[in-house]
């Protein structure tokens, strides 16, 4: 055999080698050296990971889910930073949380509980409750016979809810009156946003409730009801925040933009995270109009960032009691199995420099109202929405 034939087969021979090899020791990163594994493999952890799922999927002595297996380890990692506003959504869940706006099949009420019973806040229009005549305010003692007075708001929701056109008859206490009140259930779309006129002394404040910053739009949302308040002749507005447990930092900067001509809002720092200052975007729907604010011990994060750039640029008043004390925020990293991570990422601090935490994840005393009101609503009382439309109008010209 000629030489130059020779190394041609010897260098065929070790090419071949190098690439069985390199398939197995790329099956099995493990077994490599460490000095090849770290400059070889791209992510050692994750393959670690990736390996103990797989054994455990194939050895365990009984049949697993890898999928289930999968979920698992992402949720323990979260869990493992003891970080209370961290949170793992699966791809089911995560769905779920990013499809609006909700639709319901039910009769169409927002009810909370008060005093352990189911009172109606708010019906929503062209509801079958609207329709039926049931009114905010009403306390729902029953559903088909099934008492709601001492049970949960999950039971009570429950029992409302069900198949679009089904039956369902409903018990309603209205000052000394029983009525009963037959409805159809429907679909119904539950609004976000909601906005109301309310009267003091002849005066009309526009009243706009806003129950969360998690969904992505829901700045124009408010816009649209303010828009819709001033036409109808507000001359001053509410803006109550009260249980609202945040969301996006952007949404609370353009939300308090409706309201603010110029001037910080908020900044942000983390620790792979730059410095940013977020200011007004400079084209406000009612920067001048009399403002108060809304506040409560489960108004967090992006609604205490609304309130306090509203406090600090002096253009509200903020009624109610301590909002609840969180300095940081969170931002969602969608994974490539369609789940998504929510952890946080940095600390927030309101224009005056003021951050509503203690340092790190710590609660802080939130933001201090300048009218504390701590009386409870009830079925037919709103003590700090009453004071706060008072105080409204009052300095209107």
């Amino acid at each position: 055999m000629q030489p130059a034939t020779e190394k041609i087969i010897l260098t065929v021979l070790a090419a071949m080698l190098l690439l069985v090899g390199g398939i197995w020791w790329g099956g099995h990163p493990a077994d490599l050296p460490p000095f090849l594994r770290n400059a070889f493999v791209a992510n050692p952890h994750g393959t670690t990971l990736d390996q103990a799922i797989a054994d455990i999927e194939h050895d365990y002595f009984r049949p697993l889910n890898q999928t289930k297996l999968t979920n698992a380890a992402i949720a323990g990692a979260v869990a493992s930073l003891n970080d209370p506003y961290a949170t793992y959504d699966t791809p089911h869940e995560f769905d779920d949380f990013a499809t609006p706006p909700p639709k319901i099949s039910g009769i169409g009420v927002e009810v909370r509980l008060a005093a352990r019973r189911l009172l109606v806040e708010d019906v929503i229009p062209h509801s079958p409750a609207q329709r039926g005549g049931v009114e905010a305010g009403d306390i729902i003692l029953a559903v088909n016979g099934h008492a709601l007075t001492g049970r949960s708001l999950l039971y009570a929701t429950s029992v409302i809810r069900g198949k679009a056109g089904s039956v369902v008859r409903v018990l309603i206490e209205r000052g000394s009156r029983h009525l009963t009140l037959t409805l159809k259930r429907a679909l119904v779309t539950v609004p976000l946003v909601t906005g109301v006129i309310e009267r003091s002394h002849g005066v009309k404040v526009g009243v706009i409730e806003l129950p969360t910053f998690d969904v992505e739009g829901i700045h124009n949302d408010v816009a649209s009801t303010l828009k819709s308040l001033l036409h109808k002749g507000a001359k001053g507005f509410v803006l109550d925040l009260r249980d609202n447990g945040g969301g996006l930092v952007s949404e609370a900067r353009l939300v308090a933009s409706l309201f603010i001509r110029h001037g910080v809002i908020v900044t942000t720092r983390g620790r792979n995270q730059p410095a940013i200052t977020q200011y007004a975007t400079g084209d406000p729907l009612a920067p001048t109009q009399p403002m108060a604010v809304l506040v409560n011990g489960d108004t967090a994060s992006a609604a205490e960032i609304v309130a306090g750039a509203l406090r600090d640029d002096h253009r509200a008043t903020i009624v109610g009691t301590h909002t609840y004390g969180k300095g940081v925020y969170q931002e969602v990293r969608q994974l490539s199995n369609g789940g998504a991570i929510d952890i946080t990422v940095g600390e927030y601090f309101l224009p005056d420099g003021e951050n509503l935490g203690r340092g790190g994840l710590r609660r802080g005393g939130g933001i201090t109202p300048n009218v504390v009101v701590r009386s409870p609503v009830t079925a037919s009382r709103d003590p700090a929405l009453a004071l706060a439309v008072a105080l409204v109008a009052a300095r209107v010209h």
